[in-house]
């Protein structure tokens, strides 16, 4: 059975949207190098793409972390399932996400990655979800959409390893 995608974002707003990301990234790192952390899976289609439109120099490094918990609901318990290739001390720091939704796993992953002793840390995130947000102390530097609490697929999002090749945000109808 095939399932039914409603289109959320557009391709065409996506694109124009990580241009203007990209763009105010480079205004804010002028002068500098910027280290973008991109959080595995669905991070990298958004990662590539953000990359291409900053002018700034940019250096790229993957990490994998996983929440495990019974059903829809994260337990809070994160494991890092890849790890960093390239030390962190002295690199402003950018990680790159797909979806913010509780916070749990970035709250996480912020307090590991400071210990490593970057020059900063800011946060990128295509979608947002803040009627989730759990970890209220997760502050988002910048956000290309905030969205409702729908189930979204598309530009890196999957559902069960699906759609995730979509150019668009979509949204499953189940």
């Amino acid at each position: 059975m095939e399932d039914k995608i409603r289109v959320l974002i557009p391709e065409q707003e996506v694109d124009e949207k990580v241009k203007e990301i990209g763009k105010r990234i480079s205004e804010d790192y002028a002068g500098k190098s910027v280290h973008l952390i991109c959080v595995l899976k669905g991070g990298v289609f958004f990662t590539c793409e953000l990359a291409k439109r900053i002018s700034v120099p940019v250096s790229l490094d993957f990490m994998s972390v996983s929440s495990y918990g019974s059903g829809t609901e994260s337990s809070g318990v994160v494991k890092i399932v890849k790890d960093l290739d390239e030390p962190l001390a002295g690199k402003h720091v950018l990680i790159v996400e797909d979806i913010i939704d509780s916070g749990r796993t970035l709250s996480y992953l912020i307090e590991i990655l400071k210990q490593r002793n970057p020059a900063d840390i800011r946060i990128c995130t295509l979608l947002d979800k803040p009627s989730r947000r759990v970890k209220k102390e997760v502050q988002v530097d910048y956000t290309c959409f905030s969205i409702p609490d729908e189930f979204v697929v598309g530009y890196g999002l999957d559902y069960d390893q699906k759609y995730r090749n979509l150019p668009y945000i979509g949204v499953v109808e189940l």
